[in-house]
């Protein structure tokens, strides 16, 4: 790292526009970036951190406008430029890693092609030459046959991989800066340290400088050399990384330290004898011709949680599907309440269909955009339980309630007026509308910031005692396991390799994956992944399934 500071950001604000009216989003902040520095970015959904992160590239998204302040990236401020003078820095000097890779390629083109638009189109490189230097950097970056994989078109590699690629993507014409934007939230743990350790070595390797955005302080911590915490839009405190985590001076600041103190409440075991409310018996299921579910088998009982883990890719989100009826299996039987259930959705019944429901992991996508709070709530109430006009409101209302949104102030809001924890308390409201025995949980809080998430876990225990709701909690995030489930089943490749009570699936000895997942978690010393690194560099072991 550099004493040169690269990027200088002073008395920022930025405004965004609702109405005829243009409110604060960032509140007049200051940030410098030395060359070869990773600064981190933390706070809570709202904070600012992504606006911020874009602003230091002279962006600003839709609706937005920079109001005061500069924008300084190597001595000239960007704010006072002309957009054709930014547009030819970014991507060549500037370059920005989304938080979802699958929706930032194109998935038309082939890898090694959108790599080699930006260097082909700065002029830094020919497409030949290009084309060896994304060879060069996928071998860099630990990629699976790193000679052939950039012929590959992005729906054909793994998320994990497609990150990764992203990663090198950004790196193909050498910046000088690089924005990650939680570019590790919807990966799991396993996978997660394979792109921590590529971003670390690619920006170690160039000595690029870089903005890491996250709300994970664990994940932070092993990146940044320094940290920002923002709130509202305005910077509560800032220190080098080991002082933060080991000294914070700001209450909100501790409050992000301790937000994972939320343990679920104590439930009773069910007696011996007592009927599941679902239960799986030898399922598997494919997708095409292709198997992907082997002989799955686990139960859930009513008031009780049941969290489904592993990569990406071991079957848990197919194991959810085969419960709704969304794939049938091509054997094995589902049952609900000790009935075996129509293996296809369309041969249910109303009354099976209203007893399983939903909560999906992007509230931003399983929300209709054009339809009012009310109605997306309303529409399940009367389609499952036939209540249609002032009976129909009234139980809108009570579920707007229950979930702590205020009826006169949210019912009416269409789903772009929310917070992303809002919009996801509202699918839990939809789910609730059917009236159900059993809820799946699919990645509920991954997308969410630990406060948030913090939250909907609060909120969907108390539901869970006063409904006696069962769950299937779908989750990578095993510090979300611990704090909510009773029971925990680990899959692998479609099968099950272990399953019990948590207490003991979290204490030694563990199956060889599970260990490799409990210890794929990052913890909050900066010196964890470093130490993770050297310990399977020298036991041979490797970083996920996915390298082994």
């Amino acid at each position: 790292m550099s004493d040169d500071i690269l990027l200088k950001m002073r008395g920022v604000k930025i405004d965004g526009k609702t109405g005829d009216d243009w409110l604060p989003i960032i509140k007049g902040i200051d940030l410098d970036l030395r060359r070869g520095e990773v600064l981190g970015l933390i706070g809570e959904s709202g904070a600012g951190k992504s606006t911020m992160g874009l602003a230091a590239m002279g962006y600003v998204r839709g609706g937005c406008r920079i109001s005061a302040g500069s924008i300084e990236f190597d001595g000239t401020d960007l704010a006072q430029q002309t957009e054709g003078y930014r547009r030819a820095l970014r991507g060549k000097r500037i370059a920005y890693v989304a938080q979802s890779a699958a929706a930032s390629f194109n998935p038309a083109h082939r890898l090694i092609d959108q790599y080699s638009e930006a260097p082909i189109k700065h002029g830094v490189m020919g497409k030949q030459e290009a084309e060896a230097d994304a060879t060069d950097l996928y071998r860099r970056l630990q990629l699976p046959n790193p000679d052939e994989i950039g012929f590959r078109y992005p729906h054909q590699v793994s998320g994990g991989q497609l990150q990764r690629a992203m990663t090198a993507m950004a790196m193909s014409c050498r910046p000088d800066l690089i924005i990650f934007d939680e570019p590790t939230t919807a990966l799991d743990v396993t996978t997660q340290i394979e792109v921590l350790a590529a971003i670390r070595s690619a920006v170690e390797q160039f000595g690029t400088a870089a903005i890491y955005i996250t709300h994970d302080l664990a994940v932070v911590a092993q990146m940044a050399d320094r940290i920002m915490v923002l709130k509202h839009g305005v910077l509560v405190e800032e220190a080098d990384t080991r002082t933060m985590l080991s000294a914070p001076t700001q209450d909100y600041t501790k409050s992000l330290w301790a937000v994972r103190s939320f343990k679920a409440s104590a439930k009773a075991k069910p007696p011996e004898d007592a009927v599941p409310v679902v239960s799986l018996r030898n399922v598997d299921a494919s997708y095409g011709p292709v198997p992907v579910l082997h002989g799955v088998s686990f139960d859930i009982h009513k008031g009780r949680t049941v969290a489904v883990v592993g990569e990406s890719g071991s079957g848990k989100s197919t194991a959810a599907r085969c419960i709704t009826g969304l794939l049938p299996p091509t054997a094995g039987e589902i049952l609900f309440n000790g009935e075996v259930l129509p293996p296809n959705f369309k041969r249910r019944s109303k009354d099976q269909l209203r007893q399983a429901q939903m909560i999906y992991q992007m509230a931003d996508t399983a929300l209709n955009p054009k339809q009012r709070i009310r109605d997306i709530i309303g529409r399940p109430v009367e389609f499952y339980l036939g209540l249609s006009g002032r009976a129909r409101d009234e139980r809108v209302r009570e579920l707007l309630n229950l979930i702590e949104m205020e009826p006169d102030v949210f019912g009416h809001r269409f789903p772009g007026e929310l917070s992303g924890g809002q919009k996801q308390r509202i699918g839990i409201a939809r789910a609730l509308a059917a009236d159900p025995e059993f809820i799946i949980c699919d990645e509920v809080t991954s997308a969410l910031d630990q406060l948030v998430a913090e939250g909907i876990l609060r909120l969907l225990d108390r539901l869970q005692t006063e409904l006696g709701l069962a769950y299937m909690f779908i989750t990578h995030d095993l510090a979300t396991v611990r704090a909510i489930a009773d029971e925990v089943v680990v899959m692998q490749h479609g099968k099950v390799v272990e399953q019990g009570p948590k207490v003991e699936m979290f204490t030694p000895p563990h199956h060889e994956y599970t260990d490799l997942l409990l210890s794929s978690v990052p913890e909050m010393d900066p010196d964890w992944l470093t130490n993770l690194l050297d310990e399977r560099l020298r036991e041979g072991k490797p970083l996920s399934t996915e390298t082994s």
